[in-house]
């Protein structure tokens, strides 16, 4: 008996006396098959149905197998199941069985839930966007149109009362599971060997060590594929099989997969996180991690969703290693050192934290909330992402400028498709195109179909010629999203590339230096292959990119023909004009944009000559002054002035280089019309620019207070350096000053000049603000060791009553 049957009995009095609960069961208990059957014949059924929502399709449909299989029936009958590209329903079907995607479709089509009496979440701990989204629609529901439904959530991994207190304070049902024994044995870590070889070698062990069938963990469908050919090509045993499971297989392969093994015979299953829950595998009793899981993560500055390698949560792992334990005693071979195991986090983030939000934010919309906070969010969608989103949907007219749902919103909400590519659809429609465009879609969204070529054209062909189930599933699909986009309305037909870009028109890239690499619309730098066909195009319409730091491989594109993609987007492309500054020479160029490429560029004749005068402020703002031939006197009268603005306050204006060049429209642009440079502008024009910002009677002032130059007693003038650090400074010839009693000032007698005193060698010798005391102090050592040193020049004992002089004495003398 499965150990949930224990917990029925509180589960099935909880939902009748509530209509939440939280059932938390570990992995094995059973949760997934019994509760749904157990809760069937309850009295608030009343004949109705039960959906149950599952994460994944694989998990749903073996879900709906199992509880078929214990009612002895087929699936379809009581027990159906719908995901994206199956369903298996029928009038008498009173389980459906749905990927969380689904159950968001439906809810959104009937918000009332009409027939149904519960939805059942299952594995909620793996909060998915969609599960998530699905339980706030639910409880808006409950609250507002239907107080009898009742929502279970079930969960291996998660913290009950977060969830209880979410809804209401829901009762808690905890079954104990029954986990056998799993001895975990830790093989650690060589990063010298490739993954798949570490893998291979494991698996070696494992089939030598133990028996039973072995589930691999790896983190995605290429890594499975190597370690697949690694197996193949080195395992040496003839009774052991190999079975990929992941998302993109057909479902008959995935059924194979999981099925048991054949009498006598072993399997290896090589799966990626598809299998950490909801599953048995029939007759697995040892598991080999990696330790790595693959998951989206949406960058909003780029608009790319990139999958990112990522070390597993503890609970991720745990999950995993119960796979081993749930038929019977089992062992878990992990691929790291056992400490490793406290580094991980405790849970992965919620994909509602690093998704794109525009499907939600258009469901949101579709449901008639502009913003989430109307609603029931165990996590809320980030504020900055979830504007992000609203911006695109404007961007593609799906709201209005009051954020509501536009007539194209509309239909873009009601096709289970992400808003770009529902968008892409419902436009080829107006050009007869919505099948080609429904292909696109397909193709993108169905990881897989139609191959591995990075070329669309290619892989749409070979989905044409593809007779697989999963094809014709997909063709299906296809058909419903054509049908539901519309007819013709005559406009004009497009090229593949250009539907595709019409999703995507950031990742229209450009081809530049080598082939194969390429700029996308939005700035970032792409590539491919250089033996690629598609390197050596021009154009790309690119719609699928895998992860890098610094730029992003291409894994899927087509080509795009220029003249068409300028006729296409011809309202969205941006004419610039824009400055280059070369040699010191500023050009203007007229550009055409899409994004951040350039489709044409050419030089403008006669540009605007205030365009070029503000191109050459900015770079006065960018260089500073220093661009500008500012001469000496203007720096000394800036000098002056700034002196006397320290001196008397702001009754002088400011001169500084952060004021001028905060107010560069007042004085330098006028000099800059019919300019081409810079250095065309002379230094008297600059001079007098900037003397223009000092009235004229405060002009007068600064050079009846503030002269430029001291003269000196001889007749000598020499500069008045204002800027110096203690002062207005002169440096002077000691002889030149002899005969002065009282020391030089300026500013009316105010300021008194700092005298730095030189030697006929012109070196200095003393720096005074008091000339009268230096003659009368510190003058008799200084003579006696200036009289050493210069002996024909003239050294008295009373310098104050001496003529100064320039010259030595004659010689002779």
């Amino acid at each position: 008996m499965l150990p949930i049957f224990e917990a029925l009995p509180a589960l099935k009095g909880a939902l009748a006396e509530r209509e939440t609960a939280v059932l938390v069961a570990p992995p094995g208990a059973g949760k997934t098959t019994a509760v749904p059957l157990a809760l069937l014949d309850e009295s608030w059924t009343q004949g109705r149905k039960i959906i149950v929502l599952e994460p994944r399709r694989l998990a749903a449909r073996a879900a709906a197998s199992r509880m078929a299989a214990n009612l002895s029936e087929s699936v379809g009958e009581t027990v159906g199941f719908r995901v994206r590209l199956q369903s298996k329903v029928s009038s008498r079907t009173r389980i459906e069985v749905v990927t969380e995607g689904v159950f968001t479709r439906m809810i959104l089509d009937d918000p009332g839930l009409d027939g149904v009496a519960a939805v059942l979440f299952d594995e909620f701990h793996e909060r998915s966007l969609d599960a998530d989204l699905g339980l706030a629609f639910a409880r808006d529901v409950q609250s507002v149109l239907r107080d009898d439904l009742r929502l279970l959530v079930m969960s291996a991994t998660l913290d009950g009362a977060r969830i209880s207190a979410l809804l209401g304070d829901a009762p808690i049902v905890e079954s104990q599971g029954r986990m056998f024994p799993v001895d975990t044995r830790y093989l650690g870590r060589d990063e010298r060997q490739r993954l798949e070889e570490r893998v291979g070698r494991a698996v070696e062990r494992a089939l030598a060590e133990e028996t039973g069938s072995v589930l691999v963990f790896l983190p995605g469908q290429g890594e499975i594929r190597r370690a697949e050919s690694w197996l193949n090509e080195r395992l040496r045993r003839p009774d052991v099989d190999v079975a990929p499971l992941y998302g993109a297989l057909d479902p008959a392969v995935q059924d194979r997969a999981i099925a048991a093994a054949p009498a006598g015979r072993r399997k290896v299953v090589l799966a990626t996180s598809i299998a950490e829950t909801s599953l048995t595998i029939e007759g697995v009793r040892v598991v080999i991690d990696a330790g790595l899981a693959r998951v989206p993560r949406y960058d909003p500055a780029s608009g790319i969703t990139r999958l990112d390698t990522v070390r597993v949560s503890r609970a991720a792992a745990d999950q995993r290693r119960g796979r081993a334990g749930r038929t019977e005693p089992g062992v878990c071979y992990r691929l790291w050192d056992e400490p490793e195991t406290r580094a991980l986090p405790a849970f992965a983030r919620p994909e509602i934290l690093e998704a794109d939000l525009s499907r939600l934010a258009l469901d949101l919309a579709r449901w008639g909330a502009r913003d989430p906070s109307g609603l029931t969010f165990l996590d809320p969608p980030p504020a900055a992402a979830f504007a992000e989103a609203r911006t695109l949907l404007t961007r593609i007219q799906a709201l209005d400028g009051q954020g509501d749902l536009t007539p194209h919103g509309k239909a873009l909400a009601e096709m289970p498709l992400p808003p770009r590519l529902a968008h892409m659809v419902v436009r080829a429609a107006a050009s007869g195109q919505a099948r080609e465009a429904a292909e696109i879609a397909a193709v993108l969204t169905e990881q897989g179909l139609g191959g591995k070529d990075v070329d669309l054209r290619r892989r749409l062909e070979n989905l044409h010629r593809d007779r697989s189930p999963r094809a014709r599933d997909a063709m299906a699909l296809v058909e419903r999203w054509s049908r539901a986009a519309g007819k013709r309305s005559g406009a004009k037909t497009l090229e593949t590339g250009l539907m595709l870009a019409e999703a995507y028109p950031e990742r229209v890239a450009k081809a530049r230096g080598k082939p194969g690499e390429f700029q996308l619309a939005g700035g970032r730098g792409v590539y491919l292959e250089p033996t690629d066909p598609l390197a050596r195009e021009a154009w790309l319409a690119v719609g699928e990119l895998g992860g890098g730091d610094s730029r992003d491989r291409i894994l899927l594109a087509a080509a795009v023909d220029e003249a068409e993609l300028r006729e296409t987007f011809a309202d969205r492309l941006l004419a610039e004009d824009r400055l280059e500054t070369t040699g010191g020479k500023v050009r203007a160029k007229r550009l055409l944009r899409l994004g951040r490429l350039v489709l044409e560029e050419r030089l403008i004749d006669n540009p605007d000559p205030a365009m070029i005068a503000g191109a050459l402020m900015d770079q006065v703002r960018g260089e500073g002054l220093s661009g500008l031939r500012l001469g000496q006197g203007i720096e000394g009268f800036r000098s002056r002035v700034a002196f006397l603005r320290g001196l008397d306050g702001e009754a002088w204006p400011d001169l500084s280089d952060a004021a001028l060049l905060a107010h560069l429209d007042a004085w330098l642009e006028p000099l800059l019309h019919g300019r081409s440079s810079l250095a065309s502008v002379d230094e008297n024009s600059l001079d007098g620019a900037i003397r223009s910002l000092v009235p004229w009677d405060l002009q007068q002032k600064v050079d009846q207070m503030l002269p430029a130059r001291f003269k000196a007693p001889t007749g000598t003038t020499v500069a008045i350096d204002y800027a110096a650090e203690a002062g207005p400074r002169i440096d002077i010839r000691v002889q030149e000053l002899f005969g002065l009693t009282e020391h030089p000032s300026i500013a009316g007698g105010k300021v008194p000049l700092v005298l730095s005193l030189l030697s006929p060698g012109h070196k200095p010798i003393q720096i005074t603000r008091d000339l009268p005391g230096f003659w009368k102090g510190s003058w008799r050592e200084v003579k006696i060791e200036m009289k050493g040193r210069y002996p024909r020049h003239v050294w008295p004992d009373d310098p104050a009553n001496t003529a100064p002089t320039t010259r030595a004495k004659p010689r002779g003398t």
